[in-house]
């Protein structure tokens, strides 16, 4: 198994070699791709160095697997020049998402979707990944009719100069900027660019997304989208309206029971999801369970996941090992 990482010298590119290399993916020719800028930097995994190589060399090699992670405009540039010599590519970015060609793929909810002729697989927004966990064995019990949520999104998932700014900011230090305000002390209500609508990019991302990757147009969804100053990982307030009635130990068993939830949920001992403790792990962490009473049959839930792991690198490797096992590569 040839496989390409693309875009493997930014975060979430050095997440999915880690990622690669825990969950043991069956890789036997692996190659690191970058812009030429990067091109012949040294980069290690599982102990052996690798010199990063650029796109033509890449496609030229003809991986069974390209994962991407380069951001959007590269995607749609270089993703159909892999597809074309015979790479199914995982796409990290928003480029494919809503092409009605192309599949948005969470593997626990329509990975069966996939065909060995999806040349392009879209990996979804992380925010929108970690929700759709939460909430999918949920719509299935209780059928989904509004979805309210505000997220509340790490530093992380803008980059490494993102990063850098907050911790100059913590250090008293001056630095690059990736945001328009100290994110430092400060909560940014702005992600992605604003659209004519009012809302930003990724906040219409999760209304979009939601209602494919579940296969639903009527599930309506309003999102705000928030940057504060955490790594580590995203947290979000669902509050969600079903169609039916259910009662919270229905709730309960049925989080208890979906795939790559974990719920941590005991007031009484203080007990609930924080980003420190998403930080790392693959599961999406569901807390804060109760009822909504002032509106019937809905719900409130506290989700936390780890952005560059089940939010990007981990559900696109997750993608890439149903390829491999299903025999679609």
């Amino acid at each position: 198994m040839k496989v390409a990482v693309v875009g493997a010298t930014g975060l979430v590119g050095g997440e999915m070699l880690k990622v690669l290399a825990e969950r043991n993916f069956p890789v036997d020719e692996l190659l690191l791709v970058a812009s030429e800028k990067s091109v012949g930097q040294k980069m290690e995994f599982q102990g052996k160095e690798y010199t990063v190589i650029g796109m033509a060399d890449a496609i030229a090699q003809k991986p069974q697997i390209a994962i991407f992670s380069a951001g959007g405009s590269v995607s749609k540039e270089m993703a159909p020049k892999f597809a074309e010599a015979g790479t199914t590519v995982v796409d990290n970015s928003s480029a494919w998402r809503m092409d009605p060609t192309k599949k948005l793929v969470v593997p626990e909810i329509n990975a069966s979707e996939l065909t060995p002729s999806d040349k392009i697989i879209a990996n979804p927004n992380c925010s929108t990944i970690q929700m759709v966990v939460a909430l999918n064995h949920l719509h299935k019990a209780f059928k989904i009719k509004r979805i309210v949520v505000s997220t509340y999104q790490s530093v992380t998932g803008t980059g490494k100069k993102a990063v850098d700014q907050l911790m100059n900011e913590r250090a008293g230090k001056e630095g690059e900027k990736a945001y328009a305000y100290p994110i430092d002390l400060n909560v940014i209500p702005h992600i992605d660019v604003f659209t004519e609508n009012g809302y930003t990019k990724e906040e219409m991302k999760m209304v979009n997304e939601t209602k494919k990757i579940m296969g639903d147009d009527t599930i309506r969804v309003t999102a705000t989208t928030v940057r504060i100053p955490v790594m580590g990982g995203h947290s979000e307030s669902v509050n969600v309206e079903f169609e039916q009635d259910f009662t919270l130990e229905e709730v309960y068993r049925i989080l208890q029971e979906t795939p790559g939830v974990v719920v941590v949920d005991d007031v009484t001992n203080l007990k609930y999801p924080m980003p420190m403790d998403a930080h790392g792990k693959d599961d999406v962490l569901v807390g804060r369970i109760r009822r909504d009473d002032t509106q019937p049959n809905t719900l409130n839930l506290w989700v936390v996941a780890d952005n560059l792991r089940k939010g990007a690198a981990t559900n696109a490797v997750q993608i890439a090992e149903y390829l491999v096992e299903h025999k679609l590569v």
